[in-house]
């Protein structure tokens, strides 16, 4: 066969396309040519991780028909959101006919095919649950082939005990575990990732599928919302504001906020950055001293807790927190059972302050950990990129170059490539990419993209047991 076109790759590597297995990219639709993944080398995406998700998976999936994506797409199907959907924000378990609906729910979403369930423990609604009530759901899932992907209930203190509930989840529903952006992000506790890693070495050689997904920061970051007691966001956004504007229940609120930096070492809210705020862009980059400070005149913990409290009412913001140990990042990097993945969305060049892993997680890796400080090896770093994202999650043609396979590659100088993005000028896209290939077409050329929008649906194994 004649090739129509010939690409030279001479004294490159050649892999196949990166799979980002945790990515939160809903709004894919909206900004079909994902280009902060396609230019760090991903081709495929898995999203509706940390308990959020589309509830109709059918369509969600379905709309690449009528709206093409550059990249392939997969998605789980999340418990908060169909919890949500069900039973609301409250903080109460679910009646019976509730579970039932929402075993009805996962089991649709199962079989349209979402390639697991997923969690996010911390959040509302997912906090509420009980460990039976995500064993039901899980067991759904189980009978379609899924694997069960949690957010866990808390990265900090007790991590130790909320590690064991996965766990057990995944042994009690008979399915492979996959837990969401390992790490120790309680400085109370930093240097303890031997202890996290044995846990998941141990359900190992009982037999358990367990794995982790890491980005290579030592900053996390999700909503404000977190910040304040889980008690306090219960039924949303307008009853939160009902109990912060009573004075006793604030001072409760308050109390907490306090107690809680207190156990995991923290002097304040400084490692704390905003990364979006819409009533005010201006406070896009800096930290919760900082604002305080602007707004207030001031920074003491009680005027930091104010301001927290002012821009929930106000709505909640997107926040970056610098809360990890460089030395736990890389034991857990070395582990053989860690995948590479981002944590991200789809990016809008130059809004906001999010997150640099959007725009340069795997070549962070690739460029850091492998050629500046040797901590795993170019091979190993690729296949925690390819062929183990798609074995743990069932993608049975991706992850590998193989006669038959998908034809997603990715081509890259092994001296060159890199991040350029930094928590202070995150809009920044990786270098040292020459070309990124989904499903045999050219999406990337190595200095732009091409418009090119070949993505396809992830569907997941929807085995019934009969």
């Amino acid at each position: 066969m004649t090739a129509k076109e010939t690409i030279d790759a001479h004294d490159q590597i050649v892999a196949p396309g990166f799979i980002d297995v945790h990515t939160h990219v809903e709004d894919i639709y909206s900004l079909p040519s994902a280009e902060n993944f396609v230019r760090m080398g991903v081709t495929s995406l898995i999203t509706g991780n940390c308990g959020g998700s589309a509830v109709d998976i059918g369509k969600f999936l379905g709309q690449i028909k009528q709206k093409p994506i550059a990249v392939n797409l997969g998605t789980l199907i999340a418990h908060g959101s169909v919890r949500a959907a069900v039973v609301g924000l409250d903080d109460r378990a679910p009646t019976p006919e509730e579970q039932a609906k929402m075993d009805a729910l996962v089991e649709k979403g199962m079989k349209d095919g979402a390639v697991g369930l997923s969690t996010g423990l911390i959040y509302v609604p997912g906090t509420y649950a009980k460990t039976d009530e995500v064993v039901e759901l899980a067991k759904v899932a189980s009978k379609y082939g899924g694997i069960y992907a949690s957010h866990i209930r808390d990265e900090g203190n007790a991590v130790v005990d909320v590690i064991k509930e996965a766990i057990n989840i995944g042994e009690q529903a008979n399915m492979p575990v996959e837990i969401s952006h390992f790490k120790i992000s309680s400085k109370h506790l930093w240097g303890q990732s031997p202890m996290t890693i044995a846990l998941v070495e141990d359900a190992r050689k009982r037999g358990l599928g367990v794995t982790v997904d890491q980005y290579a920061y030592t900053a996390s970051s999700t909503s404000l919302d977190v910040r304040l007691p889980n008690w306090a966001v219960a039924g949303g956004r307008a009853e939160g504001k009902k109990r912060i504007a009573d004075p006793a229940t604030r001072e409760k609120i308050v109390k907490e906020m306090k107690e809680d930096l207190k156990k995991k070492e923290f002097k304040d809210y400084s490692f704390a950055y905003v990364a979006s705020y819409s009533p005010n862009p201006a406070f896009n980059g800096k930290n919760i001293p900082e604002i305080a400070q602007m707004v207030r005149g001031k920074k003491k913990i009680d005027a930091q807790i104010d301001q927290i409290l002012e821009m929930y009412t106000n709505g909640g913001a997107g926040m970056v927190y610098q809360v990890m140990n460089e030395d736990d990042v890389k034991n857990i990097m070395r582990q053989p059972f860690t995948m590479i993945a981002s944590d991200s969305g789809v990016r809008r060049f130059g809004e906001g302050a999010p997150h640099p892993r959007g725009y340069g997680n795997n070549a962070r890796v690739l460029g850091q950990y492998v050629r500046e400080l040797k901590l795993i090896t170019l091979e190993d770093a690729v296949r925690k990129m390819t062929s183990l994202p798609a074995q743990t999650f069932g993608l049975r043609d991706r992850g590998l170059i193989r006669e038959g396979f998908a034809a997603d590659l990715v081509i890259f100088d092994e001296s060159k490539i890199g991040d350029k993005a930094t928590f202070d000028q995150p809009h920044q896209y990786s270098e040292g990419f020459s070309s990124v290939i989904v499903n045999g077409q050219i999406v990337f050329d190595g200095e732009k993209m091409t418009g090119k929008l070949p993505g396809e649906p992830l569907y997941g194994n929807r085995s019934e047991v009969q």
